[in-house]
């Protein structure tokens, strides 16, 4: 590995370690009540539409990026 192939690989590491990313599974009000909290202390960058679960399952799952710092 050359020497600029380990600066970019840090450089990576290190905007990865940034952000905390998940899927969420819940009923819709649940989730709008996360979302609304992650928004208000400055930590959400993105959140997804939402998605049906499918079937006769009434959740819905939603992507978040959150900053951790």
């Amino acid at each position: 590995m050359t020497t600029r192939e380990r600066a970019q690989s840090r450089a990576n590491q290190q905007r990865a370690a940034q952000y905390t990313e998940m899927w969420v599974v819940a009923q819709p009000a649940e989730i709008a009540a996360m979302v609304q909290i992650a928004s208000a202390s400055g930590r959400l960058v993105y959140v997804s539409p939402p998605q049906l679960m499918g079937g006769d399952d009434t959740r819905h799952r939603r992507y978040l990026r959150l900053r951790t710092t």
